[in-house]
């Protein structure tokens, strides 16, 4: 199952392993059950310190959990975890051996003080991009816990629970019966929506880390904010990054063909070569952070929603930009039960339903083309009198039999009956007629909305949203720059975000030397 390049580089992995680990499988009369052991053999065989037993209990499906020195981890996983999810299998082994990439002190004392117990399930797709990290955030938790569980459930096993429960997306995080999380998601949102959940132990004192002054402190963990970090900690300044996952979006991204001298890059591949470079320079990583109070002034004093204060001379924000929502009813409602925002990821589950997509740019009439091939039938809505994708993708999209194509209309209301999304209500935009169409699923694809909100009061911004900054990265307020997505500069490319983010930390660099000439 494993070729011999992948058992090499786990071998190499492995090699930092300390305490023992055992990959416990139960009994299965599964006929994939064979599958699962070839797999876990062959993992067992890159280190001396892992084994595989059984547990002598039973299951109706391949499963297995992790043990550390003779002790559970709390993770378990039912399925076989092949795909995307191998990469969860792989760092939950090291993870268990306090090894690899672990939260700092600010996120586990969050972890520590969330009420307990907790038993989390949470459903995939192997085929789904976004899942791997939810299940390893959730794996990283379970291990700071004894009384948090984290099971990762393959729905390809589990058709009728996942019916019963409504799920219509991955990934969808349950506690018992409840929905906590679904879709994309990421360790600090996670932790949040944990939080909100189950509650917060009150007798754990709460502490205020005071981290002193910096020079610089970037917001933003994407290509324009590690740009800025880095040339920031190379100029001499002292130097803290600030951001809820180094990488940003581009952790979300597949393929990536026009970074230039590198024809073809996967976005985690990118992600963690951006947290490598960072880690070469004297910076302060502040990773699964989002900052919770500012107050500009020299210099600006910097609130996180991890109880750390600090100081800044200066301020860059590179916070770039997130999936904009519709913003009409019933859309929060019924996220990952029939409105969703990745087709790749959740479109396996509406195979031969009616489905719509919301936006007639790339990404939706993609979106729309890649649908087709799976589902029953594509509507595409799009609020102006033409789609604006490019030319071939239209008439790629205008060639499938199973794709209608409704424009000048605007979308209402997303309708459901309480479990699931059965249509979608809209205006037509010329006779202001409103019409509901009946379908099982809307996949949004509207566009990227800046993420500037915790910002917008104290610096200037556009109607859209987007910081104004002029031709040297500088906001409307002394002191305070801006790179990248968030901003007013034209393309939201990954290399122009790099090159924004180098300008940003230079223009701080030369404005502070000037300072103090």
């Amino acid at each position: 199952m494993l070729d011999n390049e992948i058992i090499d580089q786990l071998k190499s992995v492995f090699r930092k392993l300390k305490g023992k680990v055992e990959l416990v499988h139960a009994n299965s009369g599964h006929e994939k059950h064979a599958e699962l052991i070839e797999m876990l053999e062959q993992v067992a065989s890159t280190s001396e310190n892992i084994s595989l037993r059984s547990s002598e209990t039973e299951s109706t499906v391949p499963s297995f959990e992790i043990f550390h020195d003779s002790s559970p981890t709390g993770i378990r996983f039912s399925g076989i975890p092949g795909g995307h999810e191998f990469s969860s299998l792989v760092l939950a082994i090291l993870n268990s051996d306090h090894q690899g990439k672990l939260p700092d002190e600010g996120i586990v004392r969050r972890i520590e003080s969330l009420k307990g117990p907790i038993h989390l399930k949470t459903y995939i797709s192997l085929s789904c991009e976004n899942c791997p990290e939810v299940v390893q955030s959730l794996n990283l938790m379970a291990i700071f816990r004894e009384d948090f569980t984290h099971e990762m459930v393959d729905g390809f096993f589990f058709q009728d629970e996942t019916e019963a429960l409504g799920i219509q997306g991955v990934p969808s995080v349950m506690d018992g019966k409840h929905l906590v999380s679904s879709g994309k998601s990421d360790l600090p949102r996670l932790l949040d929506k944990l939080e909100e959940h189950f509650g917060t132990d009150e007798s754990i004192p709460k502490e205020t880390v005071d981290l002193g002054l910096f020079d610089v402190a970037v917001i933003g963990g994407g290509p324009a904010g590690s740009s800025a970090a880095i040339y920031s900690a190379r100029k001499g300044l002292k130097t803290v990054i600030i951001a809820e996952r180094i990488g940003g979006q581009v952790k979300d991204t597949k393929g990536i063909e026009n970074l230039i001298s590198t024809p073809y890059l996967e976005g985690p591949e990118l992600s963690d070569k951006l947290y490598k470079h960072i880690s070469e320079y004297d910076i302060h990583v502040l990773e699964h952070r989002r900052l919770d109070q500012l107050e500009s002034g020299k210099p600006n004093h910097l609130v996180l929603n991890s109880g750390e204060v600090l100081q800044a001379k200066s301020l860059i924000v590179a916070t770039g930009a997130k999936w904009r929502e519709l913003n009409i009813p019933g859309e929060k409602e019924y996220i990952g039960r029939g409105v969703a925002f990745c087709p790749h990821c959740d479109g396996p589950y509406y195979k031969g339903k009616d489905v719509a997509v919301i936006g007639g740019g790339n990404s939706g009439v993609e979106a729309a083309i890649d649908l087709a091939g799976i589902v029953k039938s594509v509507t595409v809505f799009e609020f102006l009198p033409e789609l604006k994708a490019d030319e071939v993708l239209v008439n790629k999209l205008k060639s499938m039999d199973n794709v209608s194509i409704l424009t000048n209309v605007q979308t209402t209301e997303v309708v459901g009956d309480g479990d699931k999304v059965t249509g979608l209500m809209f205006k037509d935009r010329e006779t202001n007629e409103i019409s509901t169409h009946g379908l099982d699923g809307v996949f949004v694809q509207i566009g990227l909305l800046p993420n500037s909100d915790f910002i917008k009061d104290l610096v200037e911004t556009n109607r859209m949203g987007e910081i104004v900054v002029d031709d040297k990265c500088r906001t409307s307020v002394k002191g305070v720059y801006a790179a990248g997505d968030v901003t007013t500069v034209p393309y939201k490319q990954i290399i122009i975000s790099m090159g924004e983010g180098a300008k940003a930390a230079l223009t701080a660099f030369e404005e502070q030397v000037l300072a103090t000439a």
